[in-house]
Protein backbone atom coordinates (compact mmCIF):
# COMPACT_ATOMS: atom_id res chain seq x y z
CA UNK A 1 0.00 0.00 0.00
CA UNK A 2 1.25 3.66 -0.85
CA UNK A 3 1.78 6.16 1.67
CA UNK A 4 -0.72 8.68 1.97
CA UNK A 5 0.67 12.45 0.86
CA UNK A 6 0.76 14.54 3.91
CA UNK A 7 -2.15 17.10 3.31
CA UNK A 8 -0.02 19.79 3.83
CA UNK A 9 2.23 18.89 1.03
CA UNK A 10 -0.48 17.99 -1.27
CA UNK A 11 -2.01 21.52 -0.69
CA UNK A 12 1.76 23.13 -1.46
CA UNK A 13 2.18 21.26 -4.63
CA UNK A 14 -1.37 21.83 -5.91
CA UNK A 15 -0.55 25.54 -5.66
CA UNK A 16 3.02 25.25 -7.37
CA UNK A 17 1.16 23.62 -10.39
CA UNK A 18 -1.19 26.51 -10.42
CA UNK A 19 1.34 28.88 -10.70
CA UNK A 20 3.77 26.43 -13.43
CA UNK A 21 0.55 26.60 -15.50
CA UNK A 22 -0.19 30.37 -15.65
CA UNK A 23 3.67 30.75 -15.83
CA UNK A 24 3.40 28.56 -18.97
CA UNK A 25 -0.06 29.99 -20.24
CA UNK A 26 1.26 33.06 -20.83
CA UNK A 27 4.91 32.39 -22.47
CA UNK A 28 6.82 33.01 -19.12
CA UNK A 29 10.21 31.21 -17.75
CA UNK A 30 11.01 30.92 -14.41
CA UNK A 31 13.73 33.44 -14.42
CA UNK A 32 11.48 36.07 -16.63
CA UNK A 33 8.78 35.44 -14.20
CA UNK A 34 10.87 36.10 -10.82
CA UNK A 35 12.38 39.51 -12.41
CA UNK A 36 8.54 40.63 -13.04
CA UNK A 37 7.72 39.64 -9.28
CA UNK A 38 11.28 40.93 -7.54
CA UNK A 39 12.26 37.58 -6.31
CA UNK A 40 15.14 35.07 -7.39
CA UNK A 41 14.06 32.13 -10.07
CA UNK A 42 15.26 29.91 -7.74
CA UNK A 43 11.87 30.86 -5.43
CA UNK A 44 9.75 30.59 -8.28
CA UNK A 45 10.65 26.63 -8.64
CA UNK A 46 10.87 26.04 -5.37
CA UNK A 47 7.21 26.62 -5.08
CA UNK A 48 6.25 25.18 -8.42
CA UNK A 49 7.63 21.93 -7.48
CA UNK A 50 5.95 22.72 -4.04
CA UNK A 51 8.85 22.61 -1.90
CA UNK A 52 8.36 26.41 -0.59
CA UNK A 53 5.63 27.67 0.62
CA UNK A 54 3.16 30.48 -1.62
CA UNK A 55 2.71 33.31 0.91
CA UNK A 56 -0.17 36.34 -0.01
CA UNK A 57 1.67 38.74 -0.72
CA UNK A 58 4.06 37.23 -3.23
CA UNK A 59 0.46 35.49 -4.57
CA UNK A 60 -0.70 38.75 -5.16
CA UNK A 61 2.11 39.85 -7.12
CA UNK A 62 1.92 36.61 -9.30
CA UNK A 63 -1.56 37.11 -9.94
CA UNK A 64 -0.64 40.54 -11.45
CA UNK A 65 1.81 39.67 -13.26
CA UNK A 66 0.38 36.41 -15.06
CA UNK A 67 -3.26 37.67 -14.47
CA UNK A 68 -5.05 35.36 -13.12
CA UNK A 69 -7.29 37.58 -11.39
CA UNK A 70 -6.77 36.97 -7.88
CA UNK A 71 -7.05 33.23 -8.26
CA UNK A 72 -3.61 32.41 -6.08
CA UNK A 73 -4.50 34.91 -3.63
CA UNK A 74 -8.10 33.32 -2.96
CA UNK A 75 -6.26 29.55 -2.92
CA UNK A 76 -3.32 31.13 -0.40
CA UNK A 77 -5.88 32.82 1.83
CA UNK A 78 -8.42 29.79 1.78
CA UNK A 79 -5.81 27.02 2.70
CA UNK A 80 -6.52 25.71 6.22
CA UNK A 81 -4.03 26.99 9.04
CA UNK A 82 -1.83 23.70 9.60
CA UNK A 83 -1.48 24.14 5.78
CA UNK A 84 0.10 27.00 5.11
CA UNK A 85 3.23 26.06 6.12
CA UNK A 86 5.48 22.99 5.88
CA UNK A 87 5.48 20.80 8.71
CA UNK A 88 8.49 18.22 8.35
CA UNK A 89 12.34 18.44 9.69
CA UNK A 90 13.13 17.42 5.95
CA UNK A 91 11.56 20.64 4.73
CA UNK A 92 13.11 22.58 7.66
CA UNK A 93 16.30 21.47 6.24
CA UNK A 94 14.87 23.03 2.56
CA UNK A 95 14.29 25.95 4.13
CA UNK A 96 17.87 26.22 6.06
CA UNK A 97 20.06 25.76 3.27
CA UNK A 98 18.58 28.71 1.22
CA UNK A 99 17.81 30.96 4.26
CA UNK A 100 19.53 34.74 3.95
CA UNK A 101 19.59 34.76 7.48
CA UNK A 102 19.35 32.64 10.93
CA UNK A 103 18.34 33.48 14.49
CA UNK A 104 18.65 30.27 16.52
CA UNK A 105 17.87 29.76 20.56
CA UNK A 106 19.08 27.06 22.16
CA UNK A 107 19.06 26.21 25.87
CA UNK A 108 19.39 22.18 25.82
CA UNK A 109 22.23 21.00 23.42
CA UNK A 110 24.82 22.80 20.97
CA UNK A 111 22.92 24.26 17.82
CA UNK A 112 23.40 21.41 15.25
CA UNK A 113 24.75 23.90 12.54
CA UNK A 114 27.77 24.27 15.32
CA UNK A 115 28.20 20.68 16.54
CA UNK A 116 31.32 18.45 16.09
CA UNK A 117 31.47 14.65 14.20
CA UNK A 118 31.82 13.66 17.83
CA UNK A 119 29.70 15.43 19.53
CA UNK A 120 26.42 14.61 16.87
CA UNK A 121 27.57 11.03 17.01
CA UNK A 122 27.51 11.23 20.88
CA UNK A 123 23.84 12.86 20.74
CA UNK A 124 22.48 10.44 18.35
CA UNK A 125 23.87 7.47 20.23
CA UNK A 126 21.95 8.84 23.55
CA UNK A 127 19.00 8.65 21.62
CA UNK A 128 16.01 6.70 23.22
CA UNK A 129 15.15 4.12 21.63
CA UNK A 130 18.62 3.02 20.17
CA UNK A 131 19.54 3.93 16.72
CA UNK A 132 21.41 1.15 15.14
CA UNK A 133 24.90 2.16 14.03
CA UNK A 134 24.12 2.51 10.42
CA UNK A 135 21.27 5.10 11.28
CA UNK A 136 23.75 6.90 13.57
CA UNK A 137 26.38 7.20 10.47
CA UNK A 138 23.76 8.32 8.20
CA UNK A 139 22.28 11.03 10.48
CA UNK A 140 25.68 11.80 11.16
CA UNK A 141 25.95 12.28 7.99
CA UNK A 142 23.20 14.37 7.14
CA UNK A 143 23.30 16.63 10.15
CA UNK A 144 27.18 17.43 9.14
CA UNK A 145 26.33 18.27 5.38
CA UNK A 146 23.68 20.87 6.62
CA UNK A 147 26.72 22.51 7.99
CA UNK A 148 27.85 23.44 4.51
CA UNK A 149 26.33 26.93 4.30
CA UNK A 150 29.00 27.53 6.48
CA UNK A 151 31.30 27.31 3.92
CA UNK A 152 29.45 29.47 1.09
CA UNK A 153 30.93 31.94 -0.77
CA UNK A 154 27.73 34.16 0.21
CA UNK A 155 27.15 32.42 3.91
CA UNK A 156 23.70 33.02 5.56
CA UNK A 157 23.88 35.95 8.03
CA UNK A 158 24.30 33.59 11.56
CA UNK A 159 23.21 34.44 14.84
CA UNK A 160 22.75 31.82 17.90
CA UNK A 161 22.18 32.32 21.32
CA UNK A 162 22.64 29.35 23.72
CA UNK A 163 21.84 29.02 27.19
CA UNK A 164 25.03 28.30 29.11
CA UNK A 165 23.97 24.78 30.49
CA UNK A 166 23.79 23.38 27.08
CA UNK A 167 27.35 23.74 27.09
CA UNK A 168 28.02 22.12 30.46
CA UNK A 169 26.36 19.27 29.45
CA UNK A 170 28.64 15.90 29.05
CA UNK A 171 27.98 14.93 25.70
CA UNK A 172 30.13 12.43 24.77
CA UNK A 173 32.46 12.94 27.88
CA UNK A 174 35.02 15.41 28.79
CA UNK A 175 37.05 15.35 25.69
CA UNK A 176 34.31 15.22 23.14
CA UNK A 177 33.08 18.53 25.52
CA UNK A 178 36.19 20.42 25.24
CA UNK A 179 36.59 19.27 21.28
CA UNK A 180 33.05 20.68 20.95
CA UNK A 181 33.96 24.36 22.88
CA UNK A 182 37.01 24.32 20.95
CA UNK A 183 34.88 24.58 17.56
CA UNK A 184 32.60 26.99 19.36
CA UNK A 185 35.54 29.35 20.01
CA UNK A 186 36.68 28.91 16.14
CA UNK A 187 33.20 29.47 14.70
CA UNK A 188 32.77 32.59 16.62
CA UNK A 189 35.52 34.26 14.75
CA UNK A 190 33.71 33.80 11.71
CA UNK A 191 32.73 37.12 10.33
CA UNK A 192 28.89 36.44 9.27
CA UNK A 193 28.48 34.49 12.90
CA UNK A 194 27.58 35.33 15.88
CA UNK A 195 27.70 33.47 19.51
CA UNK A 196 26.41 34.77 22.87
CA UNK A 197 26.32 33.10 25.63
CA UNK A 198 23.15 33.35 27.94
CA UNK A 199 24.50 33.01 31.75
CA UNK A 200 23.08 30.24 34.22
CA UNK A 201 22.82 32.81 36.52
CA UNK A 202 20.00 34.85 34.80
CA UNK A 203 17.25 35.10 36.82
CA UNK A 204 14.80 35.22 34.39
CA UNK A 205 15.24 35.51 30.31
CA UNK A 206 12.70 35.39 26.88
CA UNK A 207 13.52 31.84 26.57
CA UNK A 208 11.66 29.82 29.24
CA UNK A 209 8.97 28.38 26.81
CA UNK A 210 12.17 26.36 24.91
CA UNK A 211 14.58 26.35 21.50
CA UNK A 212 13.20 28.31 18.43
CA UNK A 213 14.24 28.82 15.53
CA UNK A 214 13.81 31.88 12.74
CA UNK A 215 15.20 31.86 8.91
CA UNK A 216 15.13 35.01 6.66
CA UNK A 217 13.83 33.39 3.22
CA UNK A 218 15.72 34.90 0.00
CA UNK A 219 12.59 36.73 -0.90
CA UNK A 220 12.82 38.44 2.84
CA UNK A 221 9.76 36.56 4.20
CA UNK A 222 10.74 35.13 8.33
CA UNK A 223 9.67 31.66 9.38
CA UNK A 224 9.86 30.17 12.64
CA UNK A 225 10.62 26.51 13.74
CA UNK A 226 10.29 24.31 16.62
CA UNK A 227 11.57 21.35 17.96
CA UNK A 228 10.18 19.17 21.00
CA UNK A 229 10.17 15.58 22.17
CA UNK A 230 6.63 15.22 20.82
CA UNK A 231 7.20 16.97 17.48
CA UNK A 232 8.49 19.29 14.93
CA UNK A 233 6.48 22.18 13.86
CA UNK A 234 6.39 25.29 12.16
CA UNK A 235 4.92 28.83 13.45
CA UNK A 236 2.24 29.34 11.69
CA UNK A 237 0.44 32.72 12.21
CA UNK A 238 2.61 35.81 11.60
CA UNK A 239 1.68 37.10 15.05
CA UNK A 240 3.31 34.36 16.77
CA UNK A 241 6.39 34.53 14.43
CA UNK A 242 6.81 38.74 15.10
CA UNK A 243 6.81 37.18 18.93
CA UNK A 244 9.48 34.49 18.22
CA UNK A 245 11.36 37.59 16.37
CA UNK A 246 10.95 39.74 19.78
CA UNK A 247 11.58 37.30 21.61
CA UNK A 248 14.90 36.55 20.17
CA UNK A 249 15.93 40.26 20.67
CA UNK A 250 15.15 40.18 24.02
CA UNK A 251 17.23 37.57 24.65
CA UNK A 252 20.43 38.66 22.81
CA UNK A 253 19.62 41.62 25.08
CA UNK A 254 19.96 39.55 28.44
CA UNK A 255 23.08 37.36 26.71
CA UNK A 256 26.62 37.95 27.17
CA UNK A 257 28.02 40.40 24.17
CA UNK A 258 29.72 38.51 21.38
CA UNK A 259 33.53 39.43 22.96
CA UNK A 260 32.13 38.35 26.56
CA UNK A 261 30.63 34.87 25.41
CA UNK A 262 34.06 34.25 23.65
CA UNK A 263 36.07 35.18 26.72
CA UNK A 264 33.62 33.12 28.65
CA UNK A 265 34.41 29.90 26.08
CA UNK A 266 38.66 31.39 26.61
CA UNK A 267 38.00 30.66 30.85
CA UNK A 268 35.92 27.12 30.20
CA UNK A 269 38.97 26.38 27.97
CA UNK A 270 41.39 27.35 30.84
CA UNK A 271 43.27 29.45 28.16
CA UNK A 272 42.33 32.86 29.34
Amino acid sequence: MSAKRPKNQTSMRMLGKQVAAARGAVGLTQRELALRVRIDDQTIASIEQGRRTLKLDLAERLDEALDTKGTLAAGVANLPEIDRYPLFAEQFVDHEGEAIAISWYECISVPGLLQTPGYVRAMFRNRVPAFSEDEIEAKTEGRLARQEILRRASPPTLSFVVWEPAIHVQVGGTEVRRAQLRHLRELSELPYLTLQLLPMGTPSHAGLAGPFIILETPDHQHLAYAESQIGSHWIADPDDVSDRMHKYAMLRSQALNPKESQLELDRLLGEG
